[in-house]
């Protein structure tokens, strides 16, 4: 059996996939356990591969009650703590990357400016598992009832300086809705209060405020046929790479050569304001780098974003 360790959020199971999927082909025949939030499950059957999950919210004590794992694997973090959790449960050999204080060091050196996608195909290529990181794709979930070729925009992030400011937000609504777009604004439940403030200034009715009103089943099929998706560096960027569904991102204050979507794919568009001089910041609402970007220039990628599925669906057709 192999465990693998990603106790983390949507973005990260999601840059994850090509790992899963690399491991998935490397042992065909061993069931497949993803130690991770159980409320992730829904996702997790849509990146395929994963036979179960096992509920772990985060670091500390594992919640694994079976046998010792013949595998495991650390997609969670660079250590100590993360190396540490696995080794507990005794398994027959540890793929992770070196860490001496969590005595580990059969594995490669970690690198922090790498992209968190090709940090764990690396992994897995230093013990001679292929990985690609192009394998990002989406199984497509079950129709669920909700609207179809809307325009998703997602004002929220778990960290509330990747927040690109409200009122613009407000603003790309209004636009967009002018334009001729369906407009629905989505978000967790802590999120949804972010999501009102938007669609009340934006003249939206509260119809088109889906935050806190969905699970991650129906947010992946709502972002599987919209079309286009805008938001910060969160899940739903994600989800938009998964399902090839146009993508305007707002990143800040980590760069998108970290997280971002791949490069050469022109219908997602990534914004950043690089990382320059900028005001001392009092670490409170948006970063400088986020508030750097304006309207027009979010309303100018959109444009893009969707020239390119034009000419893309001209060219299939």
């Amino acid at each position: 059996m192999i465990l693998v360790l990603r106790a983390l959020g949507v973005g990260d199971l999601l840059t994850a996939v090509p790992a899963l999927r690399g491991l998935r082909a490397a042992q065909p025949d061993r069931e497949l356990v993803l130690a991770a939030p159980a409320w992730l499950t829904p996702l997790v059957g849509l990146v395929g591969g994963v036979d179960r999950v096992v509920d772990t919210p985060g670091l500390g004590p594992t919640r694994w009650s079976g046998p010792a794992p013949d595998l495991a694997v650390n997609l969670h973090g660079q250590g100590p703590q993360s190396h540490r959790m696995l080794a507990a449960l005794r398994p027959g050999r540890l793929l992770a990357f070196a860490n001496a204080d969590a005595g580990h060091t059969d594995g490669p050196p970690w690198r922090a400016d790498e992209h968190e996608v090709d940090r764990w195909c690396r992994l897995l290529g230093w013990y001679g598992i292929r990985a690609d990181p192009t394998d990002l794709a989406l199984r497509r979930p079950p129709p669920t009832g909700l609207p179809t070729g809307a325009t998703v925009l997602h004002p929220g992030t778990k960290i509330p300086a990747k927040r690109w400011p409200a009122d613009r937000f407000a603003a790309l609504a209004r636009a967009l809705t002018e334009r001729g777009h369906q407009v629905l604004l989505t978000g967790s439940a802590d999120e949804r209060a972010l999501a009102v403030q938007v669609a009340d200034a934006a003249g939206l009715s509260p119809a088109a405020v889906l935050a806190g009103r969905t699970g991650l089943a129906e947010l992946a099929a709502l972002v599987a046929s919209a079309r286009l998706v805008v938001s910060g560096d969160t899940g739903a960027a994600h989800l938009a790479t998964g399902y090839g569904t146009a993508s305007v991102v707002l990143f800040g204050p980590v760069p998108p050569d970290r997280w971002g979507p791949p490069p050469d794919r022109p219908r997602h568009r990534v914004l950043w304001a690089g990382s320059g001089d900028w005001p001392t910041w009092d670490g409170v609402g948006s970063h400088p780098t986020l508030a750097a970007l304006g309207l027009d220039e979010v309303l100018a990628a959109v444009d893009e974003a969707e020239r390119v599925v034009r000419v893309s669906g001209a060219v299939a057709a």
